[in-house]
């Protein structure tokens, strides 16, 4: 009796979590993850035959634009997605939207960029530099999780995918702008924890990469907390 329940629910779990990706991805999860995986080799080939030394450092920046690509398509085009597919009004007759719908569907996200991470990561240990796999994802995810909250929020204001995605593009470009100014400062959202300056100290740095991802996590969760707020007004978007 008890396995029974167990394969009723794991079913019932399974059947859930593949609807609601479907419904994130809109069938194109396949081709962004091709992408960015076609990316990433395509780097990782251009900077193995320009002769440069694999290290961590660059290892962090090979990972760094797959993973913000796979989280692009989901957070950006979500809100989008609901409304084209019909449900968003459905949806919103759920009792704590916010908590049982979209807050799940950002833990499903997460999750899976970062096992995509965590796989990458270990291809590269294995084939370009020795570290740790986990710990090179679990650094990732701050940059990552925050363009990708930064992203749902935005979404949930502008209601739009494509509007989104061109003021994520903006943002992406200031950041990218200021990045040699602030390359070393724990305001850079970039910031690169295994690229540590030869003019600090270690216990400097590490203070520093401490600093950023705290501000980062601070950062995200914000973003959550706003995005979940703002698609309380049912009037915004049926």
């Amino acid at each position: 009796m008890a396995t029974n329940k167990i394969t009723i629910i794991a079913d019932w779990l399974w059947r859930m979590l593949r609807y609601n990706l479907k419904i994130i991805f809109a069938n194109k999860f396949i081709w962004f993850l091709l992408a960015a995986l076609g990316f990433f080799i395509m780097v990782t080939l251009i900077t193995l035959f320009s002769g440069s030394m694999i290290t961590t450092g660059i290892v962090y920046n090979l990972l760094l634009y797959p993973g913000l690509l796979l989280i692009f398509y989901p957070t950006v085009f979500g809100i989008q997605n609901d409304e084209d597919n019909r449900i968003l009004e459905i949806l919103f007759g759920i009792p704590d939207y916010r908590y049982k719908v979209w807050l799940v569907r950002l833990i499903m996200i997460f999750i899976l960029v970062f096992a995509v991470l965590f796989l990458l990561a270990w291809f590269c240990s294995w084939a370009l530099a020795s570290f740790t796999p986990i710990y090179m994802a679990y650094q990732l995810i701050f940059p990552i999780f925050f363009m990708g909250t930064l992203a749902f929020f935005l979404s949930t204001i502008v209601r739009n995918g494509i509007g989104t995605a061109v003021i994520l593009v903006i943002i992406g470009i200031v950041f990218t702008s200021l990045a040699e100014a602030i390359e070393q400062s724990k305001w850079n959202v970039f910031l690169n924890p295994f690229k540590m300056p030869e003019q600090l100290s270690e216990a400097v740095w590490l203070n520093t990469v401490h600093d950023n991802r705290l501000i980062i996590l601070v950062a995200i969760i914000l973003c959550i907390l706003g995005g979940l707020l703002s698609m309380q007004r049912r009037e915004k978007f049926i």
